[in-house]
């Protein structure tokens, strides 16, 4: 047990007994949406969970302790403190321990103490990846190298549509990390169904992603594994009015200055805003549905 971890309880106890246990960030809580909604979807995102079978684990960092597992208060703590709470990647972490400081864990960061606790499933909303421009700026997410490196497999609705997807790709490919399409064959792209670009394998039932997981842990590999879930067809936007928003958006980051781990938070904000609300509202169903796979398939590597 590392000595600056605390797992809950809850987390604890189902992780003895073997049973399904699913990660979860909070960097969605202090970044990703304004208060009381952020606390009300990260409570309902944990109760999806549960009610598909599985323990969740929110995962955050909090007075310097590594925590697997928050209690209500600890969410609520993070979901009115906001950006007041540091943004926390894996460079971080050791800053943060050693201040006894607060941080809301980024995918990289989850991942890294999800490991630490024994949780192989994690259920985010979009991964980090390349930025648009990186060419020039080298904007990577350390979400890719995190993927590369941590056998944690992470369900996402596919690489936020902000980046530049295709490079992203790329990217995985060369990190070896496999990335597979739930029911799909294509790249989701956060708020909508296609990218335009395709997956490197199709699975259609949790039992067939646990088995590839299962699998790819057997054989040794030491990184993770990427699964894309697009987002419910019903929630889904139109990508003409979300690549304009988009575009928008990169305007204004530009103009601003915005650069670094500021960069995705102001643009998912300015896009809800943008988008009159709509793409938050998208945000939230897909970080369900994602949840609702991530819990089923925790329980069929349980089995």
């Amino acid at each position: 047990m590392n000595a600056y971890l605390d797992i809950s309880p809850e987390v604890k106890a189902a992780l003895e007994a073997g049973k399904p246990v699913v990660a979860l960030e909070s960097t969605i809580i202090s970044h990703g949406m304004p208060y009381p909604k952020n606390v009300e979807t990260a409570l309902l995102v944990e109760q999806t969970i549960r009610d598909n079978g599985a323990t969740p684990a929110t995962i955050a960092v909090i007075g310097g302790r590594l925590k697997a597992g928050l209690s209500r208060e600890e969410i609520e703590y993070l979901g009115k403190t906001g950006r007041g709470v540091a943004k926390a990647s894996r460079r971080d972490l050791p800053a943060l321990v050693a201040r006894g400081a607060d941080g809301a864990t980024t995918v990289a960061t989850t991942m890294i103490i999800a490991h630490m606790a024994g949780i192989n499933i994690f259920a985010t909303g979009g991964i980090g990846g390349v930025h648009r421009g990186a060419e020039v700026t080298m904007d990577i997410s350390a979400d890719l190298e995190e993927l590369a490196q941590t056998p944690v497999m992470v369900v996402c609705a596919g690489a936020k549509s902000i980046l530049d997807l295709g490079l992203t790709l790329e990217y995985l490919e060369t990190k070896g990390v496999p990335v597979i399409g739930y029911g799909t064959e294509e790249l989701p792209a956060f708020y909508t169904r296609e990218s335009g670009f395709g997956v490197d394998y199709r699975v259609d039932s949790p039992e067939e992603l646990a088995s590839m997981f299962r699998a790819q842990r057997d054989l040794g590999y030491r990184g993770g594994m990427l699964v894309t879930n697009p987002i419910p067809a019903e929630y889904a936007m139109d990508k003409k009015i979300i690549d304009a928003a988009i575009e928008k958006a990169l305007d204004e980051a530009k103009a601003q200055g915005i650069h670094g781990k500021e960069t995705t938070p102001f643009l998912l904000a300015k896009v809800v805003e943008l988008t009159g609300g709509d793409s938050l509202e998208s945000n939230i169903k897909l970080v369900l549905n994602n949840a609702k796979v991530a819990a089923r398939t925790a329980n069929a590597l349980c089995c």
